[in-house]
This record gives C-alpha cells, structure tokens and sequence, in this order.
C-alpha cells in the first residue's frame, strides 16, 4: 500500500480559526478545520479506487493537534493508506506546516458504502 499516499495543501484564512468556528477564543487554526482538512486529504485517497456508485464516509478519527498556526500559513496534510480490511479503510495522516513542522497527527478510518443506499436509510 505504499503507493496510496497523497497530499493536499490548504491555507489558514480568517474563517479557519478556533474563534471563528467557536472552538476556542483564539485567531489560530481551528482543531475541527484540521480535522476535516485530514479527512478531506484521506476521502481523496479512497475515491481512487472505488465503484461509481461508492463514496467513503468517515467513522473514526484519533487526533493529536500539536502546534498551533496563524491565519496565513500554509499547511501540507499527508495521507496514507495503512489498510484495507473489507469496506474498512484506515489511514494515518500527517499535518506540517510551511517550515516542516508538525502541526498535527491521526489515524483515521473511513467505510465503503454504496451511495443511494447509504442515503436511502436516512429517508426512513
């Protein structure tokens, strides 16, 4: 599984940060915004290989939000694939900011489910 790895870069803007998501007082990279970028990073992997009619959802995520950035900053996630178990995916994903940094870590596990289906249980 070595080569199911991607990066995606984002930037830190004014709507990113912990006071303006209200994760916290201060105008620095929210937890929550890291998080969906990683989840965002990972989603990408996954739909390289699946059915039309597939999409991955997000079913656990263990996060350690390291070092804090400011609005401006540029932050690299990196995915990998660690294991395919069935419709399970898990991934491990790394966040560094502009100087190389660790801004913060996770493993993350997303499920296969067929799309219409997935929605259709929620019409019930």
């Amino acid at each position: 599984m070595d080569n199911l790895t991607i990066k995606k870069t984002f930037t830190v803007t004014p709507h990113d940060t912990a006071e303006n998501v209200g994760s916290g007082s201060l105008p620095v990279l929210a937890t929550p915004i890291m998080v969906a970028w990683m989840e965002n990073t990972a989603m990408a992997i996954a739909a390289q290989s699946l059915a039309p009619a597939d999409t991955t959802v997000g079913i656990s995520m263990s996060v350690q939000h390291i070092k804090a950035s400011a609005v401006g900053e540029t932050i690299t996630c990196t995915a990998r694939q660690t294991s395919a178990d069935g419709r399970k995916l898990t991934f491990e994903i790394t966040c560094t900011n502009a100087d190389g940094d660790t801004v913060g870590t996770a493993t993350h596990e997303r499920f296969i489910v067929t799309a219409e289906r997935f929605m259709a249980k929620l019409r019930k």
